[in-house]
């Protein structure tokens, strides 16, 4: 087994037993392990094998194949149905907007990625992620010294998030998301579940895990702009990355998160 060992790492038998800091496995006295020199601690080699060589993700590339799928379908249909005038109907129409509405996610989630590459290299990033179970995804999950950070990327071209209140007086306050006009409350709840099954997936001590939605070539207002809704900040690229790196630090071991967090949620 061949493995891209960092600059403080050195792979050696052990002379003492001692416990990996990822899994917590007892590793036996003649045992290989990963020493940390910076940490003065082990990684068992499964486990180091698995760190160095994690899948961080292609971000959109779920979407990016569920649009291709669709758009593909759609001309094999016409060419079956029209065997002399496919090729011109194709090229004289557009894909249906549910179509596309695949791609744009996934240039949306691409061009997020790109931004997320300016975090430190304390930060780790996982794109795609699938859930479980279900037909669903997390598109990012950043964990650093600040936590872990469940972001949902959309891409609204010229359309305006926007807070609304009502009541806060005699009626209870009730916070929703407003995009170009439209109900936007469904956003926010799929952020919330998706922060509840990475805190799930968490084993001991849980950092904090905050939920985000990150609008994309959206029309934000010039002054102030960004806002939370039930908990769930809303905020553009630029900002989301200089939010991460200015939050409060926590106590958090990012790498062992980092591998929890890629083991329970695979690459779509």
């Amino acid at each position: 087994m061949t493995l891209e060992l960092g600059p403080d790492d050195k792979r050696m038998r052990l002379r003492y037993a001692g416990t990996c800091r990822l899994c917590t496995r007892q590793i036996s006295a003649g045992e290989e392990a990963v020493y940390e020199r910076d940490s003065k601690r082990l990684r068992c080699i499964d486990c180091a094998a698995e760190f160095t060589g994690a899948d961080r993700g292609e971000a959109g590339a779920s979407a990016r194949r569920e649009y291709e799928r669709r758009r593909d379908n759609r001309e094999r249909r016409i060419r079956t149905d029209h065997p002399k005038l496919g090729g011109l109907i194709l090229a004289l129409t557009d894909d249906p907007q549910s179509t596309k509405a695949w791609e744009r996610g996934a240039i949306g989630e691409e061009l997020l990625a790109r931004r997320l590459g300016d975090l430190p290299d304390t930060f780790r990033t996982l794109h795609d992620r699938r859930i479980r179970g279900t037909r669903a995804n997390i598109d990012h999950i950043v964990i650093g010294p600040t936590g872990v950070w469940v972001i949902d990327a959309k891409r609204y071209m010229g359309k305006r998030p926007a807070l609304e209140v009502e009541g806060g007086i005699i009626r209870p306050r009730v916070e929703s998301l407003r995009i170009g006009g439209r109900d936007g409350t469904k956003l926010v709840q799929g952020v919330q579940s998706q922060v509840e099954r990475v805190t799930a997936a968490l084993e001991e001590a849980v950092p904090p895990v905050t939920g985000v939605l990150c609008f994309l070539e959206a029309d934000w207002s010039l002054i102030g702009g960004s806002f939370s809704v039930d908990g769930v900040h809303v905020v553009w690229p630029r900002l989301l990355v200089q939010r991460m790196m200015d939050a409060a630090p926590q106590p958090i071991d990012v790498d062992r998160i980092h591998t929890q967090i890629a083991r329970a949620f695979p690459s779509a």
